[in-house]
């Protein structure tokens, strides 16, 4: 997989969020929670890019891994709660969903012994 395809969409899903979380009235304490996890995926994607060798950088998207875990957490609450209308979040899932696959591929191929 592409990082610059993988930095691309995990920008897009932050924006989509904060985007999304705008529409939200109320319940201040779980969107600032959505909205972190949300944008941390990317960061940590970034940050990843900049890593001080194999181990850095392959701990740097397990981080992403688990923020991204941590959104469609967050994405599930506000369905179930019925605070978000589950056609509103389906596009959000579904990238999330996306990149939480992508950063599997990643790092099962970053711990792939050279040969």
């Amino acid at each position: 997989m592409s990082e610059s395809k993988l930095r691309d969409l995990s920008t897009d899903f932050a924006v989509k969020a904060i985007k999304l979380t705008e529409t939200i009235h109320g319940h201040r304490s779980i969107v600032n929670q959505l909205e972190r996890s949300a944008t941390s995926i990317g960061a940590n994607i970034r940050e990843a890019n900049y890593a001080h060798g194999k181990a850095d950088f392959i701990a740097k998207l397990q981080i992403a891994l688990k923020e991204c875990y941590e959104t469609e957490y967050w994405i599930e609450i506000f369905v179930k709660s019925d605070i978000l209308g589950r056609e509103a979040a389906r596009e959000l899932y579904t990238l999330c969903g996306t990149i939480r696959r992508m950063l599997i591929s990643s790092i099962n191929t970053a711990k792939e012994p050279k040969a």
